[in-house]
């Protein structure tokens, strides 16, 4: 064929498909390292959402309301007072091994009890001893386990969103898991299977394999304790979005969900009798794992502004307690309560692991958490006095209009409500750290 004749049978061909840019294949959550810290967090989510029904039948048969509000109270403060220094710790030494740490203490500690309640009746100084350590690992635990989502997830709020359904899941099984348990068999088996879930999650996050780049494979020498808390602290208090969140945070632990529980409990539990509040938490499980699957479809490109809007709903929750009505609207109250509370929980620990340097994200993330959790024990605290001051269904009303209050600040603050999502993975796997807001 001449070159005339190419040229003559080139024109008359019909032209070809213009290429079609293909949208990138999001990349597979359920590899192994996800896979093996999913079943980690599972195994331990349950042993943990069993301690407290284990802590209220166990030690309150034995040692009446005080001592259950001793074990943990001091349970709670030792995790307030150390979880800076697991963010410290986290950030020095990885993640990963403050994890499998964390998780050995605490097979100690409750193989410990479970020893102690099968030989009898334990003494009160070992229990409150016990609660002290396991308070310590979990602040050595918990700012790790923020901070190891980004490096074993390519998309961060996939695997937040998964991790908040079991978290949900497993509130609803444990405590049940746990009464059943004491009913037939005693405390001391809860104890021993706690242990057992512990040990179980040591050995999945000991299996992980992180990249050679990742924080977790090296540390960081020839920094001071002093130098990385104030480093935490300047990049905490650098993103304005950040430190906002946290102080409304601190204002919802002490008027809303610090004194939820007991004041709730108290007048649900007067109206329409105890196994209705059991329902009530049922549902409010059922709300937190339909929020949970709700945030593993939806990608809003402001997940604050979007988490904050979702908040708001919450506000349904101690309104529907405080109002009397009927079962219905209590349960429904729960179910939407919870929804909205889980998926603001994934839009914010997306954005905090997202638009945060790796190598300070643990650090960071211990600032929050101390802030989020002091609030609410300060809560805890103040619930009973506030009731000599005004019945729990006024409390409630004050509950429920902190709420939207804070919803309404959240979204008045500019550095949260113009918080961008930030970019997809990149092809190492990582989320690049983006600029502080603000």
């Amino acid at each position: 064929m001449t070159t005339s004749q190419t040229h003559t049978q080139t024109a008359t061909d019909p032209p070809a498909d213009p290429p079609t840019a293909r949208p990138p294949a999001r990349p597979a959550l359920w590899d192994r390292r996800f896979t093996l810290f999913f079943t980690a967090r599972t195994i331990s989510l349950v042993g943990d959402a069993m301690m407290p029904v284990a802590a209220a039948l166990a030690v309150g048969a034995l040692y009446g309301i005080s001592g259950v509000g001793y074990v943990l109270g001091t349970w709670t403060g030792t995790f307030v007072v150390l979880v800076l220094f697991g963010g410290v710790f986290a950030d020095r030494f990885g993640a990963r091994r403050m994890m499998v740490g964390a998780d050995l203490v605490r097979v100690l500690t409750q193989g410990v009890l479970a020893v102690a309640f099968f030989a009898g009746t334990p003494p009160f100084w070992l229990l409150v001893t016990m609660a002290a350590l396991a308070g310590a690992a979990v602040a050595m635990f918990l700012p790790g386990a923020n901070g190891m989502v980004p490096l074993v997830a390519d998309e961060p709020q996939r695997a937040n969103a998964t991790l908040k359904v079991a978290d949900a899941l497993a509130h609803l099984v444990g405590p049940a898991l746990a009464g059943l348990l004491i009913a037939l068999t005693g405390a001391g088996t809860v104890y021993a299977i706690d242990a057992g879930t512990f040990l179980l999650s040591a050995l999945c996050l000991a299996l992980v394999r992180l990249a050679p780049s990742d924080a977790d494979s090296s540390a960081r020498t020839g920094s001071s304790l002093r130098r990385d808390l104030r480093q935490g602290w300047q990049e905490f208090r650098a993103r304005t979005w950040m430190w906002s969140v946290i102080l409304i945070w601190v204002g919802f632990g002490v008027l809303l969900f610090g004194p939820l529980v007991p004041l709730s409990s108290a007048l649900i539990g007067d109206r329409l009798g105890p196994n209705a509040y059991g329902l009530a938490v049922s549902f409010l499980g059922v709300g937190t794992v339909l929020g949970g699957l709700l945030a593993l479809r939806l990608r809003p490109a402001r997940p604050l502004a979007a988490g904050a809007a979702a908040m708001a709903l919450y506000t349904l929750l101690p309104l529907s307690v405080a109002l009397g009505g009927g079962l219905p609207v209590l349960l429904a109250g729960h179910v939407i309560g919870g929804g909205a509370l889980a998926f603001w929980s994934v839009m914010w620990a997306t954005s905090v692991q997202t638009h945060t340097p790796p190598a300070v994200l643990n650090r960071v993330s211990a600032y929050e958490l101390a802030g989020s959790v002091s609030g609410i024990a300060l809560g805890q605290i103040l619930a009973g006095p506030a009731i000599a001051l005004a019945s729990p269904g006024r409390l409630l009303l004050v509950s429920a209009g902190t709420c939207l209050a804070g919803c309404v600040a959240l979204l008045a603050i500019p550095a949260i409500r113009t918080l961008r999502r930030a970019a997809p993975a990149t092809e190492s796997g990582k989320q690049p750290a983006t600029p502080a807001a603000g």
